[in-house]
């Protein structure tokens, strides 16, 4: 499954874990915060962010209208294709 991952988006697992170990305890209503992690996953998928969609993740982030789980991220992503 990872290895499948790392090629759709050619994003390396200890990226991803390392990424996952420094969210631990990260503060989710703290708009500084939320920004910093788009602009570092956006690097590491190496796929830009507008400003508009910076935006649009953190006022979500923020509100809580985010998936909880990956069943639900799932969900979200098939209904988009």
């Amino acid at each position: 499954m990872f290895g499948n991952l790392e090629k759709k988006t050619g994003v390396k697992m200890n990226d991803v874990v390392k990424l996952a170990q420094s969210l631990q305890g990260a503060n989710f209503k703290d708009e500084k915060t939320i920004r910093g992690i788009v602009k570092e996953v956006s690097k590491m998928a190496k796929r830009p962010v507008s400003k508009e969609k910076e935006d649009k993740i953190v006022n979500a982030i923020i509100k809580g209208n985010v998936p909880k789980d990956l069943g639900s991220i799932e969900k979200m992503m098939n209904k988009k294709r």
